[in-house]
């Protein structure tokens, strides 16, 4: 390796880079929550048009995922990570100027693209330049950075929102994007993937699924569930979706190989990632409103309050990173989604048009550290759940259920609350919200079911030693028929 590449793939460099990067990306799927009030104040709209606020970015953030990394695996993920970051950069910059509704939504749309460029090479440029023996503790950082930013969201909104204007949580990315680019270019170091050919009809056949269940749950509560254009997509987009599962199993090179969901762990952690991204994004995004809109705290005073739920994986990421390299990610995953969904479910039963800050905090403690449990060790679950040429589509494709369950989570759950209740009043707020968490709990408990389908540590290595010793005798079977043939003649 040469002086100039070593000095480029620095790991310490890399994990910065690519933390800040991905800490930018996660950061805007919620922080606009907390600013959504003041939004609607300033630009109108109804509560559809405050959903696409953010499903326009998580679900093009979701859709364009994976094919974001097989960009990078085909042309250069330095390359594609570079024009991310400067897509990212130019969409946030167009948010912050946003003169309607309308134009923030097709901003936060063109924000998604580039994250999802962005985002999944930061873990395959990470791993690229860090050594296997320091990947666990390296992952652990980049996965509690990134769970910071999901949860620090609606404070740092709400505060940026009160105290100067909520263009501002948009200008906020522009100065990091701009700092990004030059280190990012002399910091890191080129590398390629299989240079596998793009998966086109894979990627339109996700994307056409994706957006019309998405647009169907949207729009379902206010055009009415029998609505031609909220049935025409929510048929459509299944049918799409099924027809991108058969594209996934018989096609040479697809976006998505269906046969990597024969491995227990990575179906088992994918699943359980969509799941939590789909319980806990719909509660944030209700819950945020609620203690604006029902309690009548100030958006700084909301998200301090959310705090104990939201700063917590600066207290618990490092503990839950120092126990999974103990006692393995499984376990501690699984934990901390079944605290999460305790959490939830006990939001549900406190949430009142009334409640004190002191019923709700136990709720926003269990939540905080259940999600900090996650957080840390379900990075290092993905990454070592496939094979090594495999990481960059394994990472794209965590991210992008991470992000589907997000877009479907602000979905669903807002259609629970608006046929259930409604903003006219608060206890009308109170009572769409209650069976939200609910729901949101239970998703969230799946998750924990799901993430029980991991092998443990120990049958997965036992499974690994199989494997290797599968392929050492493959490997041998030519060698030794060579010498019995030898010896024959």
């Amino acid at each position: 390796m040469s002086q100039q590449t070593a000095r480029r793939g620095g790991a310490a460099w890399a994990l910065v880079i690519t933390s800040v990067a991905g800490f930018m990306a996660a950061l805007d799927n919620l922080v606009v929550t907390t600013a959504l009030p003041s939004i609607r104040k300033d630009l109108g709209g109804g509560l559809d048009d405050l959903e696409w606020t953010v499903s326009a970015y998580t679900l093009t953030f979701a859709v364009l995922l994976m094919f974001g990394a097989a960009l990078g695996d085909r042309f250069g993920r330095r390359r594609l990570f570079l024009a991310g970051i400067t897509v990212f950069t130019g969409a946030s910059a167009a948010a912050a100027m946003a003169p309607g509704i309308d134009s923030l939504i097709a901003a936060r749309a063109v924000q998604g693209v580039g994250a999802a460029v962005m985002m999944p090479l930061t873990l395959t440029l990470l791993t690229a330049a860090v050594p296997a023996a320091k990947r666990g503790m390296a992952y652990g950082i980049w996965g509690a950075v990134n769970g910071l930013a999901v949860a620090s969201g609606p404070l740092i909104g709400g505060s940026l929102t009160e105290h100067v204007s909520w263009h501002w949580i948009f200008w906020l990315n522009v100065p990091l994007g701009l700092a990004l680019l030059p280190l990012a270019r002399l910091r890191l170091s080129e590398s390629h993937g299989t240079g596998a050919p793009l998966d086109i009809p894979g990627t339109l056949l996700a994307s056409g699924g994706l957006f019309g269940i998405v647009y169907g749950l949207v729009r379902g509560p206010a055009d009415g569930w029998t609505s031609p254009f909220v049935l025409t997509g929510l048929f459509a987009g299944a049918a799409l979706l099924t027809a991108f599962v058969l594209h996934g199993i018989r096609a040479k090179n697809p976006m998505l190989p269906m046969r990597l969901f024969r491995s227990r762990a990575f179906a088992g952690i994918n699943a359980a990632s969509l799941l939590m991204f789909l319980g806990m994004f719909g509660s944030i995004f209700l819950l945020s409103q609620y203690m604006q809109g029902v309690l009548g705290y100030s958006p700084t005073e909301a998200g301090v309050r959310m705090l104990p739920w939201t700063g917590m994986p600066m207290l618990v990421a490092p503990i839950a990173g120092y126990l999974s390299d103990r006692i393995g990610g499984r376990p501690v995953v699984a934990a901390g989604l079944f605290l999460q969904a305790a959490g939830l479910a006990y939001y549900a039963a406190v949430v009142a048009a009334d409640a004190t800050y002191t019923a709700q905090l136990p709720a926003l403690i269990i939540s905080g550290i259940g999600m900090s449990l996650y957080f840390a060790p379900a990075s290092a679950l993905v990454m070592s759940s496939v094979r090594t040429q495999e990481q960059g589509i394994a990472s794209g494709a965590n991210n992008a259920l991470r992000e589907v369950g997000g877009a479907l989570g602000i979905a669903v759950m807002s259609s629970i609350f608006s046929a259930q209740g409604g903003y006219e009043t608060p206890q009308h707020f109170v009572d769409g919200l209650r069976p939200a968490l609910v729901v949101g709990a239970s998703m969230v408990a799946l998750a924990g079911i799901a993430a029980l389908a991991i092998p443990t540590r120990r049958s997965a290595q036992a499974a690994e030693a199989t494997a290797s010793a599968s392929d050492t005798a493959a490997a041998s079977e030519p060698a030794e028929k060579a010498v019995l043939e030898t010896a024959g003649h």
